[in-house]
């Protein structure tokens, strides 16, 4: 588990405020080249790879997976922020993009849901708040999905399943499309909702947020950072590869 602090005050947080950067092109690059290497890795490991599932190779594959698609979520997240790009509708078409791509989430129906989670987090109001009965993390995950996950989400997920089953190995598409979805899902929720949001927290925090101890390699591979989550919540318009230098 990551280790995790309450700030103290929103004082101390003066001397590592990180002043915000004209949004340029540096966002539009990495926002490609995080879905650029989620497909390519994704064609290879459905067309032309072929598993040993007695070595650790796929194994480590599919982690690989997973983490290229949290990377589409964050890229997605930075979008509803405005940080991918300063042209507003290429920002969102990104974001939009990003956002289907990691099991059809729909960008246009998740933005609102989450600038009311910066606006009331951790209340009745928050969409991402376990219901103030259930703060147990199964519970509270399925309250976090039943709040975002949508029928027709799932109906797109069982025909594509479908449609790709016919034209590549099952196990791989299970293995390396299917799995690294839901894991993905897992870990954003663990490290971007449960773990810092979870517990009481100080008078004085008005994020109601924790955050990962400065450890930035492990910030990093656990959830591009958004373990930094009371620096995400007092700084919203870093982008999460900025967001390290919050700490």
């Amino acid at each position: 588990m990551s280790a995790t602090h309450t700030h103290s005050s929103p004082a101390a947080q003066a001397h590592r405020r990180v002043p915000p950067a004209p949004v340029g092109t540096r966002g539009v690059v990495v926002a490609m080249l995080i879905i650029g290497l989620w497909a390519a890795l994704l064609t290879f490991l459905l067309a032309f790879y072929r598993p040993d599932w007695a070595t650790p190779w796929p194994y480590l594959l599919l982690l690989v997976q997973t983490h290229l698609y949290t990377g589409l979520f964050i890229t997605a997240h930075d979008a509803m922020h405005g940080v991918v790009s300063a042209d507003k509708r290429l920002n969102n078409a990104l974001g939009t993009m990003a956002a289907l791509l990691f099991a059809f989430n729909w960008f246009p129906g998740m933005l609102p849901k989450h600038h009311r989670h910066h606006r009331h987090v951790g209340t009745a109001d928050d969409p991402d708040f376990h219901d103030g009965h259930h703060p147990g993390f199964l519970f509270w995950f399925a309250r976090f999905a039943w709040n975002y996950v949508t029928w027709w989400q799932i109906g797109l997920m069982a025909l594509t399943y479908n449609l790709l089953k016919l034209a590549f190995p099952v196990a791989n598409v299970v293995a390396f499309w299917m799995i690294p979805a839901v894991l993905g899902t897992l870990q954003l929720f663990f490290f971007g909702t449960y773990l810092p949001h979870r517990g009481e927290h100080a008078p004085n925090n008005p994020h109601k947020s924790r955050s990962q101890l400065r450890q930035h390699a492990w910030a990093f591979v656990s959830c591009y950072f958004f373990g930094y989550h009371y620096e995400h919540h007092d700084q919203p318009y870093l982008p999460w590869w900025r967001l390290w230098r919050a700490k």
